[in-house]
């Protein structure tokens, strides 16, 4: 069995009745869970009600560093997460990439996450690009290892992977993996533990090959998988009961909800 680590259920452009069939189909490749994740905290309520018929999908809750338009208070950010379906703590972090003129502002909130993951005791969900120094730097700061968590959607250097691995933290592989230009973020994958591996989808982004120019869907983190497995040279069961195990091991609330 497999689980997508990294969904965005709510964001999938379909009806309730296509995203049963979505969730239907994961079902039938093997897929037994999906955290679907939060970028705005003002949008909670609503991925709440998209996902909350169904037993095999956990939820985080945050704010994306590039959704600071949604920004909220650490007052807000944490009463929320006290939801009994909230799982972890996120998306958070750090993207100079994107967004270099509100550095300030995301390292502010990216702080109030962190706080908040200690106080509940929830991991993190880190998304992070062209923040390397910054990423580690805060985390360590303010203690994220005492919850721990996850970079998320990885393609930054092998130096950054193992800074945060020797902090606890795992390290999850998406579609991006499969691209013709992911030679670079294949070499880290090779370097990646397997105990420190999770495999995500980021849908509806980053549909891997064969699926490029599709909306992606959690049922092709199944490709994610296989393809990660051959890199690695272990077998798919392996593969897969690895980074299952590693799931429910950084998201233990998950286990509870899991029928």
């Amino acid at each position: 069995m497999l689980v997508d680590s990294h969904c965005h259920l709510d964001r999938l452009e379909q009806t309730p009745e296509q995203l049963q069939e979505t969730i239907r189909f994961a079902q039938g490749r093997g897929i037994e869970h999906f955290l679907c994740v939060s970028v705005s905290v003002r949008e909670f309520q609503q991925m709440l009600n998209t996902v909350e018929a169904y037993d095999c999908v956990s939820v985080s809750c945050g704010v994306h560093p590039l959704h600071q338009e949604d920004a909220c208070s650490y007052e807000e950010l944490l009463e929320a997460a006290k939801h009994k379906r909230v799982v972890a703590i996120g998306e958070t972090g750090l993207d100079y990439f994107y967004s270099n003129e509100t550095k300030a502002v995301q390292q502010t909130s990216f702080i109030d996450h962190i706080r908040a993951a200690n106080t509940l005791n929830k991991p993190l969900i880190i998304h992070t690009r062209d923040a390397r120094q910054d990423t580690l730097d805060l985390l360590k700061q303010h203690k994220a290892e005492s919850t721990n968590g996850v970079l998320h959607c990885f393609t930054e250097s092998w130096e950054m992977a193992k800074a945060a691995i020797d902090m606890g933290f795992y390290i999850s592989i998406s579609g991006i993996i499969t691209f013709n230009s992911a030679n670079e973020l294949r070499s880290v994958v090779k370097q990646v533990p397997l105990d420190r591996l999770l495999v995500e989808t980021d849908s509806p982004w980053l549909a891997p090959v064969p699926h490029r120019g599709k909306q992606n869907q959690p049922g092709y983190v199944l490709e994610v998988a296989e393809y990660i497995a051959k890199l690695k040279g272990v077998s798919f069961p392996e593969l897969a009961e690895i980074t299952t195990r590693n799931f429910y091991r950084l998201f233990p609330l998950a286990k509870a909800i899991t029928p």
